[in-house]
């Protein structure tokens, strides 16, 4: 299945139905009066997050999502029919922005969490809503509200425990590899991942999402590379894994390029705990890996060392990951506690 984290929809809700002018007419009815009946109401359109869907490919082949509109009223006081709602599905941690793609309509970051995007219009009055003592045959009706239309777009942020960050080549798909499930594709060209993957990690009877994004590079905040643009998918991340590629010329100025990155990127990226990784280190010697780790330690602070492809320094890794990740959770959770009182 194709990966789409961005589309552009249009949406619109049903117009409630007119009301009705009618008048009772029966054989043996001296004084029949007004009888008609209002006019049903629009449907509505709803955004919901649903199981099942990581990506929203679906909506690249349908834009237009138009909710039915309500039936009019009837003779013998019958009010017309309300209009169907139309509800479009969508993967869990799905955002809805305006037309602008700046302002956030609603965040469905869980499963079944909904959202009313364009309300219905109301239905139309009949005759017999206007029928007074002193008129007693008012001949007016009143028309259906109009639907609303409106342009949004929804954008995709994939729901990770950790996000893995660093440049090209850098050992990101090689180590989700290396650790769960997932199968992304490996080669030794820059830019071999260009969607997201997700792997299922575990480690000591625990379990964690772990995100792996395209590669940056300096410049991607304006679009160079394949942009910072995935960056989005690790946001709801607790955690970050910064890998740094051991065999590079100077991993020092490697490490800082994705720190630049992050904060030109914004959102907290820079804010969020980070594990410093030196990766490949199976490619080093003794002496050569503990004078690149002091180099590296002497800018970016505490470093571990890991070869996904040996398996060497993984497991250390991984609980490091979980040990951020549970700390992160904990705080998240103490602070929903003491935030305001909800019914």
């Amino acid at each position: 299945m194709k990966f789409l984290d961005l589309a552009k929809v249009y949406i619109r809700s049903g117009a409630g139905g007119g009301g009705c002018v009618s008048f009772r007419r029966e054989k043996f009815v001296e004084y029949g009066g007004p009888d008609g009946g209002d006019g049903g109401r629009g449907g509505d359109v709803w955004a919901e997050a649903v199981d099942g869907l990581n990506t929203l490919i679906d909506f690249r082949y349908q834009q237009h999502f138009f909710a039915k509109n309500g039936q009019h009223g009837m003779g013998r006081q019958r009010t017309g029919k309300d209009g169907d709602d139309i509800v479009l599905r969508v993967p869990a941690g799905t955002e809805i922005l305006e037309e602008d793609g700046e302002e956030v309509i609603a965040d469905l970051a869980n499963v079944g969490d909904r959202v009313m995007l364009a309300k219905g219009g109301n239905g139309g009055f009949g005759n017999l809503h206007f029928k007074t003592s002193t008129n007693q045959a008012p001949r007016r009706a009143n028309p259906g509200q109009e639907g609303v239309e409106r342009t949004i777009w929804l954008r995709l942020k994939l729901i990770a425990d950790a996000g893995l960050v660093g440049l090209p080549n850098a050992g990101k798909s090689t180590f989700l590899a290396a650790t769960s499930n997932a199968r992304p594709k490996i080669a030794d060209y820059p830019f071999t991942t260009l969607v997201p993957n997700l792997g299922v990690v575990g480690v000591d009877g625990r379990e964690f999402v772990v995100a792996d994004i395209p590669g940056l590079i300096e410049g991607a905040h304006e679009g160079r590379g394949l942009g910072d643009q995935f960056l989005g998918h690790v946001e709801r991340c607790a955690v970050l894994l910064h890998l740094v590629d051991a065999t590079a010329e100077d991993v020092v100025e490697d490490w800082q390029t994705i720190v630049d990155e992050l904060e030109l990127y914004g959102a907290g990226l820079a804010e969020k705990p980070r594990v410093t990784v030196l990766n490949k280190v199976d490619a080093l010697d003794d002496e050569l890996r503990a004078m690149i780790r002091a180099e590296l330690e002497a800018a970016a602070g505490p470093v571990m060392e890991m070869s996904g492809v040996s398996g060497e320094g993984v497991t250390e890794v991984l609980r490091a990951l979980m040990a951020q990740i549970r700390r992160g959770r904990a705080e998240e959770n103490a602070a929903e506690e003491d935030g305001p009182w909800r019914p």
